[in-house]
């Protein structure tokens, strides 16, 4: 079944970084917009005269909350026609067409295996929606690790609402690492070094990631080269 289109409203956008914004959009012919932590919206923005072309998806930042008001966090890619008219042109008071919940990208009924998010930029929305909404319902788990690249401190999205939420939530691990930041006083390198330290006993694992081709690649091969099965490896690409 294909979802209907949906006129959205854009209520705030904050600069979250020096190319990365969020954006607050409110669907008004839904009382509630009901998802799962994990989903993506699309956007069908007047940016091409096909269709296929003018659809760009955005993962949910925001857990449910029941409201019928959703967050994306978007960031600036360079030459790109949809964020440069994201950021260009759309203003709080901003329409938008969207479609949505979308996407298979989400969490099982039962958590009976330590989870692995590993992300790099933006990839952290979804698990942003996940981690927070596991805290908000006291879901039982085994022990939660959000391994989230980037190159220099200034990229880091949501840092301080994610240290508060490692102080505050039982068994969630928050471990940024920094490929590039010469002062980071933190994990620095690629996130495949802490997945591969941190389980070194090759003890029960699920991995959860999001980000670009060039980290999901070689992620699965890492993974699978450690003795874990595809099976346990969930995936939502970017680009």
């Amino acid at each position: 079944m294909i979802e209907n289109w949906h006129t959205g409203i854009v209520t705030k956008i904050v600069d979250e970084t020096h190319n990365t914004r969020r954006f607050w959009i409110r669907i008004p012919d839904m009382d509630i917009f009901d998802f799962k932590p994990g989903q993506f919206v699309t956007l069908d923005l007047p940016i091409h005269e096909k269709k296929n072309k003018r659809w760009r998806s955005y993962s949910i930042a925001s857990h449910p909350d029941g409201t019928n008001e959703i967050e994306l966090v978007i960031v600036l890619l360079e030459g790109g026609a949809g964020t440069t008219y994201l950021f260009n042109e759309v203003k709080e008071g901003s329409e938008l067409l969207l479609r949505g919940p979308l996407g298979v990208f989400v969490l099982p009924e039962t958590l009976d295996t330590e989870i692995f998010f590993i992300c790099t930029g933006t990839g952290i929305a979804p698990f942003r929606a996940m981690a927070k909404y596991l805290k908000l319902h006291g879901v039982p788990h085994k022990g939660i690790h959000l391994i989230y690249g980037c190159r220099y401190e200034k990229d880091l999205l949501y840092a301080s609402e994610m240290r508060q939420l490692e102080a505050e939530f039982p068994g969630f691990h928050y471990i940024p690492t920094l490929s590039r930041e010469e002062h980071w006083t933190g994990r620095k390198g690629y996130v495949h070094n802490i997945y591969e330290e941190l389980l070194q006993d090759k003890r029960p694992a699920h991995f959860y990631l999001c980000g670009w081709k060039a980290m999901i690649d070689e992620a699965k091969q890492r993974i699978t080269a450690m003795g874990y099965d595809r099976k346990a490896i969930h995936q939502e690409l970017y680009g």
